[in-house]
């Protein structure tokens, strides 16, 4: 049990509860941020829609807590000049951080080059905020492809590389993350990993706790380098914390 508290307690810090409901309202963007700010600490970021930027990132004006927001969601074959408009338009609202889907379909299709070539673009109208990459490892599914999108990502700037966009039957598995590691590994660059989609449980955190403690190193691990894409595991982590039974925490994101 100590170990599950201590995972608890790591994954709380690492966590970018998300709201990416199709139907999310202002009320569920002030919900959100009052669960952001937690009795064992807040987490490290709120993720959600971009026209809800502004209304976060004034209730969590001097929290700490990150605003992220998501561009070419979640087809990830958006124009390229529409989603440097988003990027920017977003920036300028307040998001510290850019989640963005890559067109990983063009990957697929033959045409790898479209990926670094995206996320330079992106990065560049990111103007300082953090970028991160999201693959759709779930539909990638061959090890190599995914690896092979990981590295293009950060051809291409990415500061993290993240395995989905959680609207796919498939999201973050042990199988992908485990490739991806590898790749930031290899890259030897200060790239950082989001599992995101299906993390339900603290079992499930530790779990890819323990992989980047394996692979990076006891020390790797922490808010700038590792984050979890996730909402329903919070109830799990604070179950945790509190000495309490996990509840069911549904879909996970």
């Amino acid at each position: 049990m100590d170990n599950l508290v201590k995972a608890a307690r790591r994954g709380l810090a690492c966590l970018d509860l998300t709201n990416l409901n199709d139907d999310c309202t202002h009320e569920d963007i002030d919900l959100l941020c009052e669960r952001a700010q937690t009795p064992h600490g807040p987490v490290a970021a709120v993720c959600l829609w971009p026209q809800f930027i502004s209304q976060a990132r004034t209730r969590l004006h001097g929290t700490g807590i990150r605003v992220a927001t998501v561009v070419s969601f979640p087809e990830g074959d958006h124009p390229v000049s529409d989603v440097i408009a988003m990027t920017e338009k977003a920036v300028a609202n307040g998001a510290d951080e850019i989640d963005l889907v890559v067109p990983y379909k063009a990957l697929m299709e033959g045409h790898p080059e479209n990926i670094p070539a995206r996320v330079a673009r992106v990065k560049e109208a990111c103007d300082g905020a953090v970028l991160k990459a999201i693959l759709e490892t779930g539909v990638l599914s061959e090890r190599a492809l995914i690896a092979e999108a990981a590295k293009l990502a950060i051809d291409g700037g990415a500061d993290f590389i993240k395995t989905s966009t959680g609207k796919v039957r498939v999201n973050a598995t042990p199988q992908a993350v485990e490739a991806m590691l590898e790749v930031i590994r290899t890259s030897k660059l200060p790239v950082g990993l989001k599992p995101s989609g299906g993390v339900r449980t603290t079992e499930d955190a530790k779990l890819y706790l323990d992989m980047c403690d394996a692979a990076m190193g006891p020390d790797w691990v922490s808010p700038t380098t590792f984050r979890f894409g996730a909402s329903g595991v919070l109830d799990a982590l604070l179950a945790t914390l509190e000495g309490q039974a996990a509840p069911d925490t549904g879909d996970g994101y």
